[in-house]
């Protein structure tokens, strides 16, 4: 539930979970339209079968930053993760191609109130990265898949990359953990890769 509290899932705020986890303290999630029992979110035991995926995120919030041609060395991407600090700006995916190790492309994305003041502070620090090329976008958006399950079962990446080649839908960004698989893709196709997913591991955990 942190993870897809974190990823935009916005059903609980991500401070409520982290003090219900920080006290053990369980959480039920209740609807105001249904009388049902809702959803109970607790610590479970070891022993206790967890579905391959639990849920499905998303965020349009999320911005890219392209920074191209850099020379090879830790110190140019030092220094723009110490830009985006000293200004307060949180770097949410990260990914580099280094090419031939000579040139660098990073890839950044953030937060879509901090895009302008991140691109310009890139931009006027153009010459001192000594980059070819620095541009941006908004009009992409991040998916994600979580559950506890993938720590235990083989083939959750292949399934999530296979339900969007189905659909023809690109990837621009890739970030994984124990437990999430994020991507980021263009915004036009968010409704339908999330569709797709969903398709995906409701069979799979059936």
């Amino acid at each position: 539930m942190l993870e897809l509290a974190s990823l935009g899932a916005k059903v609980l705020h991500i401070r409520s979970v982290e003090a219900a986890g920080k006290h053990n303290m369980p959480l039920r999630v209740l609807s105001s339209f249904s009388p049902d029992d809702g959803t109970l979110i607790s610590f479970e035991e070891s022993d206790m079968p967890s579905n391959v995926v639990s849920g499905i995120a998303f965020n349009r919030d999320e911005c890219l930053i392209e920074v191209k041609g850099v020379p090879s060395g830790t110190q140019y991407i030092a220094k723009i993760l110490k830009l985006f600090a000293e200004n307060g700006i949180e770097i949410d995916m990260i990914n580099q191609v280094n090419h031939n190790f000579e040139k660098i492309d990073y890839a950044f994305t953030v937060h879509l109130n901090d895009y302008l003041q991140a691109l310009d502070l890139v931009t006027e620090q153009k010459a001192q990265l000594s980059a070819q090329h620095v541009s941006g976008s908004t009009t992409v958006a991040k998916v994600s898949a979580v559950g506890m399950g993938m720590k235990s079962h083989s083939g959750v990446a292949s399934l999530f990359f296979d339900a969007l080649a189905q659909e023809n839908i690109n990837v621009v960004l890739v970030s994984t953990s124990e437990i999430k698989i994020s991507v980021l893709i263009d915004e036009k196709y968010l409704e339908l890769a999330v569709r797709a997913l969903h398709k995906a591991f409701l069979t799979e955990n059936r």
